[in-house]
């Protein structure tokens, strides 16, 4: 039971396109979340990104904010790396959906209009990072080489 859980966690079916998707995405959403977390890269910070939350609904915002800024800081640095890709991927799509339902469908596809294309954009791509494994230059090809010596 514990080796198909792992095998199924580290396990990819994606190849070097995975790490096409995986640099980009990840740095994107690092510095996302670290705008959120530390007002870097003119962010507001967990003060700042929390009163905007709660001036929107999303209540209490200071928690709101310090786990959007989480799960895009951590999740971009996991997918950076490939490591925990799945959990990462999983986490951050989820995020994405929050933002384009709380924040960006009202406004209309097109991000000039702060709308939700580019939100829209970063979900396909954690989503199929989720399906897909984080590929072989990654952490989790080398944990599961590791731990299976090569068996599939």
């Amino acid at each position: 039971m514990k080796n198909q859980f792992a095998h199924t966690l580290f396990n990819s079916t994606g190849g070097y396109a995975a790490l096409a998707l995986r640099l980009p995405v990840g740095l994107i959403l690092a510095a996302h979340g670290a705008q959120k977390l530390f007002g870097w890269f003119g962010g507001y910070g967990l003060e700042g990104t929390g009163q905007w939350m709660a001036s929107i609904g999303l209540e209490p915002g200071y928690a709101m904010a310090l786990l959007a800024g989480s799960a895009e800081f951590l999740g971009g640095i996991a997918l950076f790396l490939g490591l925990l890709t799945r959990p990462a991927a999983i986490v951050t799509a989820v995020t994405m959906l929050v933002a384009i339902f709380s924040v960006h469908l009202s406004n209309g596809l097109f991000l000039t209009n702060n709308g939700y294309e580019y939100a829209l954009t970063l979900f396909a791509a954690t989503t199929a990072l989720a399906i897909q494994g984080a590929g072989r230059l990654s952490v989790d090809s080398l944990l599961q080489s590791q731990l299976f010596h090569g068996r599939q």
